[in-house]
């Protein structure tokens, strides 16, 4: 079995995790906001640099200024719910602390995610285990190597799941952090 297809669901986690306010600034809050530039849509980590010189606020600096009001208008068209500042040369933006109620909507919306990725790494391991088995009454595998196989393949799973559990536990802690 290749780990790249159990490592998809896990990765796609932590890019929407990445997606997810926690009151303190970080670059994955914005950098993949979609911004109409040059008549075409692309990534916001594609049109600019994106710092944080504070642990409270993003510098976005496009590479070339004529697109900054672009900019602004995805970010404030975002769901990610901040406004955006545009001096002239720079975006800055200030992500205010998040108050208890908002932590709440977004560590269910955290669970919501994660309970994805489970269902993702079920669906794989429902999958595999069928092969296993169709390998097993087919002759191609004894019953002794295919119970082999599927403990082995579902410490891999659990390896997994526990990667996803990592993930919302350290999410959560960033949550209650800010």
């Amino acid at each position: 079995m290749d780990n790249a297809l159990l490592e998809k669901p896990v990765e796609h986690l932590r890019q929407e995790l990445a997606r997810i306010r926690s009151g303190r600034a970080m670059p994955g809050l914005v950098e993949n906001l979609t911004v109409e530039a040059y008549d075409a849509k692309s990534s916001l980590k594609e049109l600019a640099s994106i710092t944080t010189p504070e642990p409270q606020s993003l510098i976005i600096q496009p590479w070339d200024v004529n697109i900054l009001k672009n900019i602004e208008k995805a970010i404030r068209e975002s769901s990610i719910g901040i406004e955006p500042i545009n001096d002239g040369r720079v975006i800055r933006v200030i992500i205010p602390p998040l108050t208890e109620e908002r932590r709440k909507e977004f560590i269910r919306v955290v669970k919501q995610k994660a309970e994805e990725a489970r269902v993702a790494l079920r669906s794989i391991r429902e999958k595999e285990m069928k092969e296993i088995k169709k390998s097993e009454n087919d002759g191609a595998v004894s019953e002794d190597e295919s119970t082999r196989m599927q403990k082995k393949f579902q410490e891999e799973i659990d390896t997994f799941s526990k990667k996803i559990d990592e993930l919302v536990e350290y999410k959560e802690k960033e949550m209650q952090i800010s």
